[in-house]
């Protein structure tokens, strides 16, 4: 009998952009895959896919601790009753109550993917769940024919530090990689004004505002020749962005809020630069992978899972958090510079061939549920 994989995502809409390829290639391989979700609106897209799904009841960035237990609950008896043989959690809320269900039901084999730790590890997160979370992952992961993928060191070593896992369990993955033959190299548009596009959700801690005070120190000198490009929907983290907040800020010609748009691969190819002045605990940013892929140069933080993605002056450049008076000198010196844009964008195009092809994320998330199926970790 095919072992039963059951893949584990907060929102329906992240396991399209982030996981589709890799449940694909597991169902091709010969695993009974089930995805539970919870759902936004996309559910039906998933099962066009060809995959069977159950929607998950949960709130991706509440704190209430009855609502937490109750997604706890919903896990530990959907895992009695359908007892997979390997739960692979996407994310910190699903990893934090799947992984104790999952121990809890007695599932043979985890994998947990830390897709960036975002309000729970921050500093000012004072909540019960955030009190709670180092002791309660401390207990669901002490067990064996457990694996925990990466995507950057420092929240492995939060991990490590907090004794959750022992070095056996880590696993590094850079991101949840990209179809290079999709994403391929397009060189910029070589008409109209120079577009800086940053694509992330509206959240305050994803440098929305960073790059709008930016974007204000350049208008004098650019605002007739550049365009700065928001794209991404309103969120219900606590941090998010109002849509009035928006509509004040944006002036709907040299900066512009897109809102959520699915066309972003071709925004990407429209665009000259992409930014990205996030000090949000970021895992590793798609967005970020995707530019690169396209032949973008990146003007990021060095900051968690961003700097991954950038090496300083080669293909983009990091600079400090919250630091607008940086990234309008990064910009400036891009948007004066076309053939340095150039020469960074087949750069950018160079780093994602050799460490984001979705071909190599799929193979070793294939190993490691081997390891699992077969009770090797």
């Amino acid at each position: 009998m095919n072992a039963k994989l059951f893949i584990v995502v907060n929102v329906d809409w992240f396991f399209l952009s982030h996981r589709k390829d890799i449940a694909i290639a597991a169902c091709k391989e010969g695993y009974d895959v089930t995805i539970v979700t919870k759902d936004t609106g996309k559910l039906k897209d998933i099962v066009a896919l060809g995959l069977r799904v159950i929607d998950l009841p949960m709130n991706r960035s509440g704190q209430n601790i009855v609502e937490e237990l109750n997604t706890c609950k919903f896990l530990y008896n959907l895992y009695k009753k359908e007892k997979p043989d390997i739960v692979h959690h996407v994310g910190l809320k699903t990893i934090l109550w799947g992984t104790l269900a999952a121990k809890l039901a007695q599932v043979k084999g985890v994998v947990n993917a830390v897709s960036g730790l975002g309000i729970f590890f921050s500093e000012d997160n004072k909540s019960m769940v955030a009190k709670m979370l180092p002791k309660v992952l401390r207990f669901s992961h002490h067990r064996s024919n457990l694996a925990v993928i990466f995507q950057n060191d420092e929240d492995k070593n939060l991990f490590l530090k907090n004794r959750i896992i022992t070095s056996q369990q880590a696993f590094y993955i850079k991101g949840s990689g990209v179809d290079l033959k999709q994403y391929c190299y397009t060189a910029e548009p070589n008409e109209g004004k120079i577009k800086v596009l940053l694509t992330a959700r509206m959240i305050v801690e994803k440098g929305i505002w960073v790059l709008v005070e930016a974007a204000e120190k350049l208008r004098n000198k650019y605002q007739d020749k550049v365009e700065f490009l928001l794209c991404g929907g309103l969120d219900d983290n606590p941090k998010a962005i109002k849509k009035e907040e928006l509509e004040e800020k944006c002036d709907g010609s040299y900066i512009q809020w897109l809102g959520y748009r699915t066309d972003v691969l071709d925004l990407l190819k429209q665009c000259h630069i992409v930014a990205f002045p996030s000090y949000y605990k970021e895992g590793l940013p798609k967005s970020l992978i995707e530019a690169d892929a396209i032949g973008r140069p990146v003007v990021t933080t060095n900051s968690i899972g961003c700097k991954e993605t950038v090496i300083d002056g080669y293909n983009g450049y990091l600079i400090p958090v919250k630091d607008s008076n940086a990234l309008a000198e990064k910009l400036e010196i891009l948007f004066e510079n076309k053939d340095l844009r150039e020469k960074m964008g087949r750069n950018s195009r160079t780093l994602a061939e050799r460490d984001f092809s979705i071909e190599n994320v799929i193979e070793k998330h294939l190993n490691i549920y081997s390891l699992l199926a077969n009770s090797k970790l």
